[in-house]
């Protein structure tokens, strides 16, 4: 099968979208596909190159988050879609508008991916979680980009349910962007201190200053190290915010490699965002046996991943996640026997399965001619 892969930035690995389409393009090219890649930046084998675009303002925001825009070139777009099988579109910006339109003409099948969260974008211009600014964004995304698909590819059961819930018509087909088979559990890294870890964007709805808030509030504040991976516009807040703890915070951007090495020296995993569609990120770190403390935010997927009551808190406060790393640290037998049935769960989640499932969805695709859900 021949599938065009759209994405504006697919070269860096500075956000969790490009890190699941790269995963997804890997695996599906071992099982035999031709994956193309019609996004920007350098040239490489099955890679359709199209220039950037700055969009005034917007790009210079979208850059904050690690996002860029690419072009859309008609017979770039043409070129890559020539023979193609089907067509999955990752982001709902103006590249994948153009494509799409195109692609319709030439008779491909059209899958969407839904990883932009309405959330995502309240907390970064400010408004946080403001219900009333989410439902205007899922509106907006619905009549500029997703009204023209029948199939819409969700994360989680989460991010359907909400799409369902404003109003998107679309079969919605639930497959994890699935964990790479590297993250398993090995022999632990002996350390000095308690080792805590956060994976995530340093931007305002990941909440990484209630995790630094609630290592103060912790009976062994003196003891404990906390270590950030990733980066984001939040950096220098965090630092400033932090700097005179006991033991100052780690912030670095890790390899995969380098990730893995990280998490056997840690002792415990927070994920402490109020906005996730699936949280790839706490996923790693539990199918590497690290008990996850959960934020219970409403608009997280991240929440059905618990276990274990205990392994949630209450999102936005920093008492009830000091409590419960508390709780962890003085029961290191409980959290390693908890640890196990994290990463035995771990595997649901594959990559290997997600691509399984994804392929019965593509078949689906070319069994049937389909029309856009609305000809605006």
């Amino acid at each position: 099968m021949i599938i065009v892969l759209v994405i504006d930035q697919y070269d860096a690995l500075n956000n969790g979208t490009t890190a699941s389409a790269r995963r997804f393009v890997e695996n599906l090219r071992k099982c035999g596909h031709t994956v193309r890649i019609l996004t920007s930046g350098e040239p490489g084998p099955d890679k359709y190159i199209l220039p950037q675009m700055n969009i005034p303002i917007v790009s210079l925001l979208a850059r904050k988050q690690g996002i860029i825009f690419s072009k859309a070139v008609p017979s770039v777009i043409r070129e890559a879609l020539t023979g193609a099988d089907v067509v999955h579109f990752y982001l709902p910006f103006p590249l994948a508008r153009a494509a799409e339109k195109i692609a319709r003409k030439m008779r491909v099948p059209c899958l969407a991916a839904f990883h932009v969260q309405a959330e995502n974008i309240t907390y970064n211009i400010g408004l946080g979680n403001n219900q009333r600014a989410a439902r205007f964004f899922y509106r907006f995304l619905y009549n500029y980009f997703y009204k023209r698909f029948t199939d819409i590819h969700c994360p989680t059961q989460f991010i359907a349910d909400e799409l369902k819930a404003n109003g998107y018509p679309a079969r919605l087909h639930v497959i994890s962007n699935g964990v790479d088979g590297v993250f398993v559990p090995q022999e632990p890294i002996p350390h000095d201190t308690i080792n805590l870890l956060m994976i995530g964007r340093l931007s305002p709805e990941k909440r990484q200053d209630i995790v630094i808030r609630a290592v103060r509030k912790s009976k062994y504040a003196d003891k404990i190290r906390l270590h950030f991976a990733g980066q984001g516009p939040m950096l220098d807040t965090y630092v400033k915010m932090s700097k005179d703890m006991p033991h100052p915070p780690s912030f670095n951007f890790y390899t995969t490699n380098e990730l893995l090495q990280l998490i056997r020296s840690m002792d415990l995993y927070v994920h402490a965002s109020d906005v996730e569609i699936e949280a790839i990120a706490c996923m790693e770190a539990f199918s590497c046996a690290l008990v996850p403390v959960i934020a219970d935010a409403p608009k997280s997927a991240t929440v059905q991943f618990a276990l274990d009551e205990k392994s949630l808190f209450k999102a936005g406060d920093p008492q009830s996640l000091a409590e419960r790393i508390d709780y962890w640290i003085e029961h290191p037998e409980e959290r390693k026997t908890l640890g196990e049935r994290y990463a035995a769960a771990g595997e649901q989640y594959r990559v290997s399965v997600s691509v399984k499932k994804m392929e019965a969805v593509y078949g689906l695709l070319t069994e049937r001619t389909k029309e856009p859900a609305d000809e605006k």
